[in-house]
């Protein structure tokens, strides 16, 4: 969803950074490095670095942000202990389109990871695939902003 979201608004930012948490800078992103911050702090669960983060978000980006911020975080563990708790899979496309930045984010290591093997054809035409998904999300957004 985030790299969809990056590639429709046309933005150049690095989805890459997420993995290395706030000291990856802002990625590109308008305040970043505090979101990811307060995102790194919620899942961590330690009420002082929350609140740390908490108020620097709020400082840098307002009190908005913040309620905002932790509603997709709130959002993101609900759906991830949904699907690990059931054991859903990734579909085919989803698994197919999403390898690449599985594999830069360091995703596939986790444990609760359930994918299925691809075949030949499948690892074949998933940069295809990604390229025009891309070209496709770009150009939708270029036009919805006109």
């Amino acid at each position: 969803m985030l790299r969809a979201s990056i590639e429709y608004s046309g933005s150049d930012a690095e989805l890459g950074g997420i993995a290395e948490g706030a000291k990856a800078g802002d990625m590109g992103i308008p305040h970043g490095e505090r979101l990811t911050a307060f995102a790194d702090a919620a899942v961590a669960g330690d009420p002082a670095a929350l609140a740390t983060a908490r108020d620097a978000l709020r400082e840098a980006a307002g009190s908005k942000a913040v309620v905002d911020t932790a509603g997709v975080i709130g959002n993101f563990q609900r759906m991830v202990r949904i699907a690990d708790g059931t054991g859903i899979p990734l579909d085919g496309v989803v698994d197919t389109m999403s390898s690449d930045f599985r594999e830069d984010l360091g995703l596939d290591s986790f444990e609760s990871r359930r994918l299925g093997e691809k075949g030949a054809l499948a690892r074949a035409l998933a940069p295809v695939a990604r390229g025009a998904v891309k070209l496709g999300l770009r150009l939708a957004g270029k036009r919805s902003r006109r």
